[in-house]
């Protein structure tokens, strides 16, 4: 199985929701049907909560792509042009950085690559 998709989304919270969404419908109809769906679904809220709420200047948005390249390997990246890199948090009481901590925990790997202005943030499924 190979595909690939990608959409901008604006600076709104609107985007959130229809980034799950655009996931959801995108692996329904790669047929993808692992029990790890909600999972993935729940780290692409995630990255884009965190997006919109670090990486996003006003005015810009960012990009979502999701991509299967056949090797049973589902990639997630978020695109944005915000400076800084998102960090899990080291101690308890720290306010932000708690949705990487899911992100690290559901999924296979994760991290942040390189992007002028800004980051990408990824992380990947096995399939």
């Amino acid at each position: 199985m190979t595909g690939n998709c990608e959409y901008f989304y604006p600076r709104t919270r609107r985007s959130v929701p229809a980034a799950r969404e655009l996931t959801r419908r995108t692996l329904t109809d790669w047929g993808i049907r692992t029990p790890r769906v909600d999972d993935i679904v729940l780290c692409v809220s995630e990255l884009a909560t965190n997006a919109l709420l670090h990486g996003v200047p006003p005015g810009r948005g960012f990009r979502i792509h999701i991509r299967m390249d056949g090797s049973a390997v589902l990639r997630i990246e978020l695109h944005d042009s915000g400076d800084g890199s998102p960090r899990i948090p080291v101690e308890e009481a720290d306010e932000s950085g708690r949705g990487l901590l899911l992100v690290e925990a559901l999924s296979d790997k994760w991290g942040v690559g390189e992007r002028v202005p800004g980051k990408i943030v990824w992380c990947e499924f096995s399939i």
